[in-house]
């Protein structure tokens, strides 16, 4: 392999394994389920807390697609403070001929972890989505999203996360889902090809 193909590759194996090792290396985990007051219960929030002004992105689908032609998509918004920095990503990822979507939720360190995270679609029952895991600067919470919550995405109009930091005050945050369905429906952005070989 040439330097040059080299120097193409290393970017693109990144790329898939960003999408694909987050999303199903996780163990095995059911659709996530309405919880009612079961967080409110356990955890007794004290108050809320509005958060700092949040910009958000367009939804947008990229995929990437590996030697074997397994395709990994992932539909995605991101929220930006007024300062630049990312304070919140969410991705359903699908994998072609599974029949299964995830959701992943990237915030920034210092909640209360145990409380995970509170998504709302619209009217519909709140699901509790539990951390996954943490790096220095950010932390995910994921789990599998029932094809009637990607559904109510798809016709809906607001997706709400409910969070609680580490005062034990609920912070919510609202993102608009007039662009979902046509984003999760139609083309994607971007296909990456992951290269399968040496030359």
């Amino acid at each position: 392999m040439t330097s040059q193909s080299l120097t193409k590759t290393i970017p693109a194996i990144c790329l898939a394994y960003a999408l694909t090792a987050p999303a199903f290396a996780q163990e095995v985990q059911h659709p996530a389920q309405d919880t009612g007051k079961l967080l409110e219960a356990e955890i007794g929030p004290r108050g809320q807390h509005m958060p700092r002004n949040i910009t958000y992105s367009a939804w947008h689908k990229l995929c990437f697609e590996d030697s074997l032609q397994k395709t990994v998509c992932r539909t995605t918004t991101s929220g930006s403070w007024d300062t630049g920095q990312t304070a919140v990503r969410i991705d359903l990822i699908e994998r072609k001929g599974d029949n299964a979507t995830r959701v992943q939720i990237f915030l920034p360190v210092g909640l209360y972890l145990q409380a995970g995270v509170k998504l709302t679609i619209d009217d519909e029952a709140a699901v509790h989505i539990p951390y996954n895991w943490c790096l220095t600067n950010t932390c995910v919470a994921g789990n599998l999203l029932a094809p009637r919550l990607v559904r109510a995405m798809e016709s809906g109009r607001k997706l709400t996360l409910k969070v609680v930091d580490s005062n034990l005050l609920t912070v919510p945050t609202t993102v608009t889902l007039d662009q979902f369905a046509a984003a999760h429906k139609g083309p994607p952005t971007k296909t990456y090809e992951i290269p399968g070989g040496e030359e």
